[in-house]
């Protein structure tokens, strides 16, 4: 594994089996001359092209955790499965869902960088946002931040799973960024209420981050590519909210 770059490197998270979308970010991080990247999770989940985004990231070496879609991969039974997660899994093969086994939930590197899904805690807990009970989706108190931060040293924490790119800065100095989500600009979710999440725009999503004296440069970077192909995936499969979002940034 190439030497990991501390100081300046690339976030990506939630690809969920956009391999267009991934080679559109991969390439945009090359032309930053960015060579570190780590990856947040949820990489195959979805009605796409699960397998061709494994032969991207297997053949990548980049760090990479696993998200809630990727444990549902390898412990729930097929027959339990949702229909992203069945899309997937009937994609890959032995290799692949041994690479997800052994991923971890979290991880730290150089001691000042935290990585998660969700939160600390929970690869299903949304970290910076909530959702109130009339299915608006909104920022987090800070406190309620700070507070699943307890015990983290490091002075930047990543996160992904909500899709949104987000930066929130704590009292302590500490910052915790989401950075989007590379390849589903947009879903609808059941808990703790139906709601529906909704970037709008198509275009896929990753986070710049360059440690600097006086704390953490953070980039968002939205970079477009040609969705047809996605698109035409989600279609055949009969999961038009996929279509929709891919196209759009737009559930409905």
């Amino acid at each position: 594994m190439k030497q990991f770059d501390t100081t300046r490197f690339a976030a990506i998270a939630d690809i969920h089996g956009n391999a267009d979308a991934l080679a559109a970010v991969l390439d945009d991080i090359q032309s930053q001359a960015i060579t570190s990247i780590v990856n947040l999770g949820d990489h195959f989940s979805g009605p796409l092209a699960a397998r061709e985004t494994a032969d991207i990231l297997l053949g990548h070496g980049m760090i990479s955790i696993r998200g809630n879609h990727d444990r549902w991969l390898v412990e729930t039974p097929f027959k339990a499965m949702g229909p992203s997660d069945r899309s997937a899994y009937s994609l890959l093969g032995d290799e692949q869902l041994q690479w997800l086994r052994n991923l971890p939930a979290t991880l730290v590197l150089d001691e000042d960088i935290f990585l998660c899904h969700g939160t600390p805690l929970s690869d299903t807990a949304y970290w910076l946002e909530t959702v109130s009970a009339d299915a608006i989706v909104f920022l987090r108190n800070r406190d309620e931040i700070a507070k699943e931060a307890e015990g983290i040293s490091s002075s930047l924490i990543l996160c992904g799973h909500t899709h949104i790119p987000r930066r929130v800065d704590l009292r302590d100095g500490r910052c915790v960024v989401n950075p989007g989500s590379v390849g589903c600009p947009g879903y609808d979710g059941d808990f703790p209420v139906y709601h529906v999440v909704q970037t709008g725009t198509a275009a896929a999503c990753y986070a710049i981050l360059e440690k600097r004296g006086v704390g953490w440069l953070t980039t968002f970077r939205q970079v477009p590519y040609d969705t047809a192909r996605m698109v035409e995936m989600a279609r055949d499969a009969g999961r038009m909210e996929w279509a929709n979002a891919l196209a759009t940034g737009w559930v409905n």
